[in-house]
């Protein structure tokens, strides 16, 4: 007998767009801010059988899970502006982007709806389990898509353990119809994390660099889109080159270099509002904006005289710290996820390591000792390891922990570099430039190395810089 329980639904609501403020952004920009509106409470039918038993703990197990993501089901099939086929077809789609957000990140064993039977309404919550079980799927994940009166979508997804015959989560989301990946993405999320122990990280966005035009003359502009490379769209129109964005911990701004009158700017974008504030300003060479862990301060490299240090400013703008002062070069700098310490890429040996400091510039220490040269130093959200760009001939992804020990190169093509860490630090992302064309693209990899994919985007893109789960 099923009894009828209460799930939470999270409204997903699209702030309302504000006119950009600064001549470099673009005209017709929608911030699209996402807000957490409120929390509205749908009523479903299902068990909830308590904990899952038998969770997997280590890669190789979880690359052996089975999981079936069945086409989410409907009610009625109705037009919705989410999907011109209506929320049939929409129920595909929300189910292949559950699919591939599984199947990239190198631990399971996923079966999409291309390959499934289409559940019925009533399954969803009343499984056929011999279905399931002639299909050899350990877990099945079913979903529904139903159009509310109000023009949004009630989403709602459940995990099952097919061997159990048992629920192990459900959740539920209102949506806006152009929101209705997020939905997809929080289930993916839901799984990934009730199976792996592990945080969420699909429900989160990249800040990357768009690239067009020749080689020899690049139009780089700021650019936002999903976690996977869908819902792409430009922050800055080209009029002035824009290099290393990074969102600020709370993910409300991106921080960002211009290069206006051909001088060096750090700006802080405001998504919510679209508006920007000016930093810094310089005729001084400046380089690879970064922000500390609790968002008040922006640290950066600046050339003067010749000499390139580290330096520290509010993220408000104001007068620059200096961290670093050596005849050596100090560029980059990235923070631990504490605040405590910094790591950065220095010349002092007489080549191109990695190295790091204490948050106030003392206690410089060397950590890369592997032969070849270290740069763009990236801490993990964890704080147990650095990615890294390794330069031995090719440029290479790798990884090592915060004393430069169990060093493991994660790519082998010709130029991949600039890492950034997925939001539960299990994913790197980073761009890769092609031998002679010189045509750029972001890639993903998981920390295993096997796990590699190319994220899809319109123009050339660099510089990724992945930004925390949405609010």
């Amino acid at each position: 007998m099923k009894t009828t329980a209460v799930f939470s639904a999270l409204a997903i609501l699209a702030a309302t767009p504000a006119a950009a403020q600064d001549g470099d952004l673009l005209d017709d920009l929608d911030p699209q801010g996402i807000g957490q509106a409120d929390v509205e409470e749908v009523a479903v039918e299902g068990d909830n059988d308590g904990p899952l038993r038998g969770t997997v703990t280590d890669d190789s197990a979880w690359q052996d899970l089975g999981i079936a993501i069945a086409s989410f089901a409907t009610n009625r099939d109705v037009d919705t502006p989410a999907n011109e086929s209506g929320t049939a077809a929409l129920g595909f789609e929300l189910a292949n982007v559950v699919f591939n957000d599984l199947r990239f990140n190198g631990l399971f064993r996923p079966v999409g709806p291309a390959a499934l039977p289409r559940p019925a309404y009533a399954e969803i919550t009343d499984p056929e389990w011999n279905t399931w079980r002639g299909r050899s799927a350990e877990m099945l994940v079913h979903g529904y898509v139903r159009a509310n009166d109000d023009g949004r979508l009630t989403v709602g997804c459940y995990l099952y353990d097919v061997a159990l015959q048992s629920e192990l989560v459900r959740e539920g989301w209102v949506v806006q119809p152009g929101e209705w990946r997020r939905a997809a993405h929080r289930c993916a999320d839901l799984v990934y994390s009730r199976l792996s122990g592990e945080d969420p990280f699909f429900d989160s966005r990249i800040a990357y660099i768009a690239e067009t035009g020749p080689k020899d003359n690049r139009i780089k502009r700021l650019a936002i889109m999903d976690s996977d490379g869908a819902n792409h769209r430009f922050i800055t129109n080209g009029q002035s080159t824009a290099l290393t964005p990074r969102y600020s911990p709370d993910y409300q701004r991106i921080a960002y270099l211009s290069y206006t009158d051909g001088n060096p700017r750090i700006y802080v974008y405001d998504i919510g509002s679209g508006r920007q504030t000016l930093v810094t300003e310089s005729s001084n060479p400046t380089f690879a904006p970064r922000w500390s862990p609790d968002g008040r301060y922006i640290l950066y490299s600046m050339a003067v005289a010749g000499n390139t240090d580290i330096y520290r400013v509010p993220a408000t703008g104001g007068t620059p710290e200096r961290l670093t002062d050596s005849p050596s070069i100090e560029v980059g700098g990235s923070y631990s996820p504490d605040g405590s310490r910094i790591v950065f890429e220095s010349d002092q040996s007489g080549s191109q390591q990695c190295y790091v400091m204490d948050a106030n510039g003392s206690n410089q220490r060397r950590i890369s000792f592997f032969g070849g040269r270290c740069a763009t130093p990236e801490w993990s959200p964890r704080g147990d390891q650095i990615a890294f760009t390794r330069i031995a001939g090719n440029f290479n992804i790798a990884v090592m922990n915060p004393q430069g020990r169990n060093m493991r190169v994660l790519t082998d093509a010709w130029h991949d570099e600039a890492p950034t860490w997925a939001p539960n630090g299990r994913i790197i992302q980073f761009f890769r430039t092609e031998r002679g064309s010189g045509d750029t693209a972001i890639y993903q990899v998981d920390l295993t190395g096997e796990n590699e994919r190319r994220l899809r985007t319109p123009v050339g893109a660099s510089d990724p810089a992945w930004g925390p789960v949405l609010p």
